[in-house]
């Protein structure tokens, strides 16, 4: 159960990654990332690695999220 289970995920962080980069605005970029490092949260739990999962998921969907929608937020500020 838990191969299949790393299958899924590692299939669904390419195809995230994918959309990441591919993604024609900014904004769905960044929500596409989010995902993806929620998603990798979800695999180092999977692989029974709680202390890795717990600072992927604070640093990394947390304030990585967060200072990519700041700094979206006043580049357009800028712009207009």
């Amino acid at each position: 159960m838990i191969n299949i289970l790393s299958i899924v995920i590692s299939v669904l962080l390419v195809i995230l990654a994918f959309l990441a980069v591919s993604s024609k605005t900014l904004s769905k970029s960044i929500v596409y990332l989010s995902a993806l490092s929620m998603l990798s949260v979800l695999g180092f739990v999977v692989m029974k690695a709680p202390d890795v999962a717990v600072t992927e998921a604070v640093i990394g969907s947390g304030l990585v999220t967060a200072l990519f929608v700041f700094t979206l937020l006043s580049s357009r500020k800028v712009v207009k």
